[in-house]
């Protein structure tokens, strides 16, 4: 399996997902947007992987990468290459889709509760059972036309969805580990203020338990999301 990822800053990689695709002896490769890397061909990729960052879709002016990657997640998703999205890439891949993104209410940063939706196709069973999982986001989405709503929170409403077989958008990290919490703590931990639904950085790296769990819960995911793809 071809696992490829789009990374926009140099502190979010893969997380949890780099060990996942090592043990099945996936092949690895990325597009570092923020260094002006070209995407390849959607042709030479079985999953792609949109990782997070601390931009918004719409901030193109500051980062005119994201004009190329959008047109790039577009002809992944058209030609039904898997497409996973995490956080920025779940908003991306709701914009590409025609849904709307914009500012939440409420930043979610820490460890908070997916709230029960009832479970749809292979993934939300899974996702209904998740309890706490990790967060750092500011903005949302609206669901696209079609997608099937696989979780929530108190705090944000649209969560996750799917759309067909092939694409998959967090709007949380399942993928973090406890060295990937801190890198977000040390590069954006100016988002750590007093408010309802942002925990301390001593609460999100107290407990490794947590890191382990979640990582599992990835890895479940990704089985069943990519289990008819090449290995």
């Amino acid at each position: 399996m071809r696992l490829h990822y789009l990374q926009h800053v140099p502190f979010e990689g893969l997380g949890s997902i780099a060990s996942w695709a090592k043990a099945r002896h996936a092949q690895i490769s990325r597009t570092r947007l923020f260094a002006g890397e070209v995407c390849p061909s959607p042709d030479e990729i079985d999953l792609l992987v949109v990782m997070g960052g601390p931009m918004g879709v719409y901030d193109e002016a500051e980062y005119p990468w994201l004009v190329q990657e959008k047109a790039f997640l577009k002809r992944a998703i058209d030609s039904k290459t898997r497409v996973l999205g995490v956080c920025l890439g779940s908003q991306l891949i709701a914009e590409g889709l025609g849904a709307r993104v914009y500012p939440n209410e409420h930043k979610e940063i820490g460890w908070f509760s997916l709230a029960p939706v009832q479970p749809h196709g292979k993934i939300g069973p899974l996702l209904a059972r998740a309890g706490e999982v990790f967060h750092w986001h500011g903005d949302t989405f609206d669901l696209p036309d079609g997608a099937m709503h696989l979780a929530e929170s108190r705090a944000c409403r649209n969560q996750a969805f799917s759309m067909g077989d092939a694409v998959l958008a967090f709007q949380f990290h399942l993928e973090t580990t406890r060295s990937a919490a801190q890198a977000l703590i040390d590069h954006c931990g100016c988002e750590i203020t007093d408010a309802p639904y942002i925990q301390s950085a001593r609460e999100i790296l107290t407990d490794q338990r947590r890191f382990d769990r979640i990582n599992g819960l990835m890895a479940e995911c990704l089985d069943l999301f990519v289990a008819d793809v090449a290995r």
